[in-house]
C-alpha cells in the first residue's frame, strides 16, 4: 500500500507559551528559547532524506520550519490549512483570564464539547475535520516520501487524535511539546502513530548554548 512517513513539529516556544496566553491565529514570534528549539530541531533532522516541509503561515511555525529546511535543503511551502485552532475572543487572554471573565464558556471549553467555538473561533469538530483533510491533500502527494509538517498544539493534539482512532473529547494524555519531534505515517486509510514526544535533541546538556 502507498504509503507517506510525516514528522509532524510543534513550533518553538514563544512568550505567550510561557504566560499561558491564547494565540490562536495572532502572529506571535518566537522567544530566544524558541529560537534555539529551532536551531536544535535543524539540526536533529539535518539528516533525514525530506521531500518537503509545510508550515503552517503563523511565524512562530514558519521561522520554526525555515530553520529545518535551512539544514535539509527541502523545500518549504506555506499551509493555512496548519494553521492553529481560531480561539476567536480568547486570544490575547490567559487560562486564568478567561476562567475568570467568561466562567460558563470556559467550562465548555474545558469539558471539550465537540461543537463549541468561542465567538469569531472554530470548534473542535471543525478543527478536526480541516487537519485530516488537509493532512490527506498534503501527503497524498509524497507517497513513498517523507515529510514534514510545522504547526501548533491544536493541530497536533487532531493528529495525535486521529492516528490514535481517539474523538475529540478524549483526556489528553500525550505531550504537545515545543519542537519535539513527532512521527507519523499515513496511508489513504488514514494516520498510524510511529513515534511522539522525542526531545532528545533538546535535553538539558546542550541547553548551555543558549546562554552562551
Amino acid at each position: 500500500m502507498q504509503a507517506t512517513r510525516i514528522i509532524a513539529i510543534r513550533h518553538g516556544e514563544t512568550a505567550w507559551n510561557v504566560d499561558t496566553r491564547i494565540q490562536g491565529h495572532l502572529d506571535i514570534p518566537l522567544n530566544d528559547t524558541g529560537l534555539w528549539q529551532a536551531r536544535r530541531l535543524g539540526a536533529a533532522l539535518a539528516d533525514e532524506p525530506l521531500a518537503a516541509i509545510y508550515t503552517s503561515d503563523l511565524q512562530r511555525a514558519r521561522t520554526t520550519a525555515q530553520a529545518v529546511a535551512d539544514t535539509t535543503g527541502a523545500p518549504l511551502t506555506l499551509e493555512t490549512g496548519l494553521r492553529e485552532r481560531g480561539f476567536g475572543h480568547f486570544e490575547g487572554r490567559t487560562f486564568v483570564e478567561i476562567e475568570a471573565e467568561l466562567p460558563d464558556e470556559a467550562r465548555r471549553w474545558r469539558q471539550r464539547e465537540p461543537d463549541y467555538a468561542p465567538a469569531g473561533g472554530e470548534s473542535l469538530t471543525t478543527v478536526r475535520t480541516r487537519i485530516a483533510q488537509t493532512v490527506h491533500r498534503l501527503a497524498a502527494r509524497h507517497t513513498g516520501e517523507q515529510m514534514v509538517l510545522v504547526a501548533h498544539g491544536g493541530v497536533l493534539d487532531a493528529l495525535y487524535r486521529l492516528a490514535t482512532g481517539q474523538d475529540t473529547q478524549s483526556p489528553r494524555t500525550w505531550y504537545l511539546g515545543n519542537a519535539a519531534i513527532n512521527r507519523l505515517l499515513w496511508t489513504p486509510d488514514g494516520l498510524t502513530l510511529v513515534g511522539w514526544g522525542d526531545v532528545g535533541h533538546l535535553e538539558a546538556g546542550v541547553r548551555d548554548e543558549l546562554h552562551s
